[in-house]
């Protein structure tokens, strides 16, 4: 499990919105490493991960791009049916209570990789021990 920041932005719902947003942090060499974006009629919410966190909040502070952080965990789970249902069990039985997951995984790769925000980090971080 590794500790990050997600950083949490609200968009307009038009075409190119999230490419602004990835143009922004690539031109200042800051690397995606997971995104979800969702849209709610005129506007949208991305989520995401970065590879330096210090960096992108330059970036999005120069190109006045309002955020918010907050802390997150990354977790590489084997990509095979049941593995999530299993992990997530054990967050549930420590209370865990998630305000936001995402998860990704290649066809035919051997891992998955989930993203999560949980109410109580500190149950969130006993809880996989």
């Amino acid at each position: 499990m590794a500790k990050t920041k997600q950083f949490t932005i609200t968009v307009d719902n038009h075409p190119g919105a999230v490419a602004e947003l990835a143009k922004t942090l690539g031109n200042a060499k800051v690397n995606i490493l997971s995104l979800l974006g969702t849209a709610q009629g005129t506007g949208g919410t991305v989520q995401l991960i970065v590879d330096d966190a210090r960096r992108a909040k330059k970036a999005l502070d120069s190109a006045r791009i309002a955020y918010q952080e907050t802390p997150a965990e990354s977790r590489d789970l084997p990509n095979k049916p049941g593995a999530l249902a299993q992990y997530l069990d054990k967050l549930a039985v420590k209370g865990v209570n998630l305000s936001s997951i995402y998860a990704t995984a290649a066809k035919g790769g051997k891992k998955a990789v989930i993203v999560y925000a949980a109410e109580a980090a500190a149950k969130a971080a006993t809880a996989t021990t």
